[in-house]
């Protein structure tokens, strides 16, 4: 069965394609810079274990132009892997906000897509174009099974010691006020890992993902109880250009006592804070730069990075009642060796022993970074939140 996993973002749309139930990629892309100058669409192509990438420049209008696009690259003689449009059985496409409604995958129906529109208000820069990216597959797969997978879904098991805030309970009851929790494609995708390779079911795991937007989620017995992003996805930790946790008085003191809107403390909150405030660069790789050229705002940035991550492995700790492991995962989890020893720094005494030679070695695999002998596990795990919807897609489309 193909199965093709789509990503849908306000001006972009990634793509890939699997074979299943083997897990096979086929194809892969990102279509970039839609309805903007400059449109791209960077495509690969896997041809007898082997990666071919083309790069097209073209003009691309909106989205369903871009999916058409990708179409047709999909069934290109020489970049893609299939003959027609019903040669792929499903569409997996990742949705953002799921609120209460939505703990598990499921097939979209008219009933889903409305349900998803009313979350609009819960992820206003999300869901808009995860649905827009429905309805345009729709219109051009019309014989393929359209599946909805939530990256709040993980987290519907969240007690509501974890998810309620101690506000007026008819904010949770009416307006659903709580904790959603976010990235839960990738926490279960590298949970499942951590599980498999520990050959403990039951062990207690943190994991930590570390991209431009950042969460850690404590993981008992493959199941989310706890997650550092709330309502939407700005909470908890420092990202490259989200504040993450804040006291709320700053909020109301930048509006009332310094003539801010609301919208542009929105802005600065979402798109002006994090690494980007703190030092001038959203991207760790140009802060890390920075700190070798003496930068000293670049500097505390990155040590109050990770400063935070450790916060969040003390509290999670405390909330799973032990630690078997901890798990590196995205683009800096995975990448970044220094992030990784400075989050592991002087946390022994919660049996945290990081072997510097080890997390300095670079695989495409799980690994162990860890000194023998630690009483928790360190591990780096690739995420696949792609492949994690697809495989959640073949299981609802297969039934």
């Amino acid at each position: 069965m193909k199965i093709l996993v789509l990503n849908s973002g306000s001006s972009s749309l990634k793509y890939q394609l699997f074979e299943m139930p083997n897990e096979q990629p086929l194809c892969s892309g990102l279509v970039d810079r839609i309805g903007l100058e400059g449109s791209t669409i960077t495509h690969k192509n896997l041809k007898s274990g082997k990666e071919e990438k083309f790069l097209i420049e073209t003009p691309i209008q909106d989205h369903e132009a871009g999916l058409l696009k990708v179409t047709e690259l999909l069934k290109d003689t020489e970049k893609g892997s299939i003959s027609d449009n019903s040669e792929i059985e499903a569409i997996g496409h990742r949705v953002v906000h799921g609120g209460e409604q939505f703990a598990s995958t499921t097939l979209i129906t008219e009933v889903v897509k409305a349900k998803i529109k009313e979350l609009f208000a819960l992820a206003p820069l999300h869901n808009p174009p995860n649905y827009l990216g429905i309805t345009v597959a729709e219109r051009i797969f019309p014989n393929a099974k359209q599946v909805a997978v939530f990256d709040t879904a993980f987290h519907q098991s969240m007690p509501p010691l974890a998810y309620r805030y101690a506000v007026p309970k008819e904010m949770y009851s009416q307006l659903g006020i709580r904790a959603y929790g976010f990235h839960g494609t990738s926490h279960q995708y590298v949970s499942k890992k951590a599980l498999k390779y520990l050959q403990n079911p039951n062990a207690k795991i943190i994991s930590i993902h570390l991209g431009n937007g950042c969460s850690m989620t404590a993981i008992d017995s493959g199941k989310s109880i706890d997650t550092s992003m709330g309502l939407g996805p700005m909470g908890g930790l420092i990202m490259g250009t989200r504040a993450g946790d804040i006291d709320p008085s700053i909020i109301f003191h930048l509006i009332n006592e310094r003539g801010y809107s609301s919208k542009e403390v929105n802005e600065i909150l979402n798109k002006k804070s994090g690494l980007l405030g703190l030092s001038g660069f959203s991207d760790m790789r140009d802060v890390k730069k920075a700190i070798e050229e003496g930068n000293k705002d670049a500097k505390l940035a990155y040590q109050l990075y990770a400063y935070r991550i450790q916060k969040y492995i003390g509290s999670f700790t405390a909330v799973l009642k032990g630690l078997d492991a901890i798990v590196f995962t995205a683009g800096i989890g995975e990448n970044d060796p220094d992030m990784r020893a400075e989050v592991c720094k002087g946390m022994d005494f919660f049996g945290i022993q990081l072997d510097l030679l080890l997390n300095s070695q670079k695989t495409q695999t799980i690994r162990e970074v860890n000194q023998k002998g630690s009483p928790v596990k360190i591990l780096v795990i690739p995420t696949n939140e792609e492949l994690e919807i697809g495989q959640q897609t073949f299981e609802i489309v297969r039934k």
